[in-house]
């Protein structure tokens, strides 16, 4: 039997625009310590590689705009801090990207399979997209702590492949960030470029890129067509 096609997709800067949550999380996180404020356009390019990278970032470039006055912190207890900030807020100021919903429902109705496979961690995503009621038309999430592993490292995606009985050459993954498009090219997937998300460029010879979500559907029957 023919394994059916998977759009695997990751979430924040390609389903879900979530920088306005995620940076008033980082802001009430760098007040706790009494850092400076960062703006969304400096914690935007922080987005992508997971929790614990994006709050060592932002206490970087933070305690960099001090300078010796910066307070020494513990980062791994400012990472659950930040979670503990973020998770009430989850979608408060966050939502789909526009065209999102319309775009995977008919993936949906043209036969495929839809997974997210995100550097957030799994029960975040799946509050998230229980909030959003977009929750039923994913068959598998794979999040930052659903393995050993997270993107870029390509056994993040194979994993949320297997979740959703998929095969790599029958799948394609969306994303915005270099993690996403490195870990299709070590899972050997094709890999289609959200331009309209939260990464500065596409990848060096990138084949495939959409401006919205609105393209998505009619770029993937173009690259999976059976």
């Amino acid at each position: 039997m023919t394994v059916r096609r998977l759009a695997v997709f990751d979430m924040d800067g390609t389903l879900l625009d979530s920088l306005p949550d995620l940076a008033e999380s980082c802001r009430e996180l760098l007040a706790f310590y009494g850092l400076p404020a960062l703006s969304d356009t400096m914690i935007r390019i922080m987005i992508g590689r997971g929790v614990a990278v994006l709050v060592s970032k932002a206490l970087a470039v933070a305690r960099s705009l001090v300078g010796e006055r910066a307070p020494v912190v513990d980062e791994a207890e400012a990472a659950a801090r930040f979670m503990a900030l973020y998770m009430p807020r989850l979608t408060r100021l966050s939502r789909l990207f526009p065209g999102a919903e319309d775009a995977l429902r008919a993936l949906r109705d043209a036969g495929w399979e839809l997974a997210v496979c995100t550097n957030k961690p799994e029960a975040a995503a799946r509050e998230i997209l229980h909030a959003l009621d977009v929750a039923d038309l994913f068959v598998a999430v794979g999040g930052g702590d659903s393995f050993a592993v997270k993107k870029p490292d390509p056994a993040h995606l194979l994993g949320t492949i297997a979740m959703a009985h998929g095969q790599a050459d029958r799948s394609v993954m969306v994303g915005d960030m270099p993690p996403d498009w490195l870990a299709a090219e070590g899972a050997g997937c094709p890999f289609v470029y959200a331009a309209w998300g939260y990464g500065q460029q596409p990848p060096e010879g990138g084949q495939w890129q959409a401006g919205s979500m609105a393209e998505v559907p009619a770029l993937l029957e173009t690259i999976l067509p059976v």
